[in-house]
């Protein structure tokens, strides 16, 4: 894959990021519509009681009401930061990785945000400096729901949609009690395989 298009997610899926690391640039979905139920505010990790989901609360407008993705705010009334950092050490905190990489992201859930998109693209910018990932990116000016000259991926942001991809399996904290399960939070695989994330990515398929 050489440049793609993808939506900024909440610790994007292990397919996302299967995309980014083998694509030579990303273009990221700046001017589209939120919508709900995508991995735009939640992600899937790996809970003491199987598959764990960690949503960020957002402002609706109301009913029938649109808005752009970059304009969602974050509802910041519940302690939602606290509930998934403590949530991220119960399940990660006997895995390989976890005590290597805490002190990158516990800053991200020490202080309010405001806009949703933001937030993401800090989330996003600590995952790469963990992997290493140099990666070249810009950000869409205007939306084109067709586009021709660039692999689009927007597909990927759906949550209840997604497609089952091929992963390769590895050892998850509580594999031994509800088995593998595959394309979670990239924080997941970063959490378990640790230096070997990148190499893991660079070598899946997600087609």
């Amino acid at each position: 894959m050489k440049n793609i298009l993808l939506h900024p997610m909440y610790f994007g899926s292990i397919a996302q990021y299967v995309a980014i690391a083998q694509s030579e640039s990303v273009t990221f979905e700046n001017q589209d519509n939120y919508q709900k139920q995508t991995y735009r505010n939640r992600t899937y990790i790996y809970g003491a009681n199987g598959k764990l989901l960690l949503t960020i609360p957002i402002k609706h407008l109301g009913k029938g009401k649109r808005q752009l993705y970059k304009d969602v705010r974050i509802e910041n009334d519940f302690e939602w930061q606290d509930l998934h950092w403590k949530s991220l050490q119960t399940a990660y905190r006997t895995s390989p990785f976890f005590e290597y990489y805490e002190d990158e992201f516990a800053p991200l859930f020490n202080h309010k945000k405001e806009f949703l998109l933001d937030f993401n693209y800090e989330c996003m910018q600590v995952i790469h400096d963990c992997l290493q990932l140099d990666l070249s990116f810009s950000k869409t000016s205007t939306f084109q729901s067709d586009p021709e000259t660039i692999t689009d991926l927007r597909d990927l942001v759906n949550a209840k949609k997604e497609n089952a991809h091929p992963l390769a399996t590895y050892i998850q904290v509580f594999s031994e009690k509800y088995g593998f399960i595959p394309n979670l939070s990239i924080l997941d695989l970063l959490f378990n395989e640790g230096t070997n994330t990148l190499t893991y990515l660079e070598h899946q398929s997600i087609f």
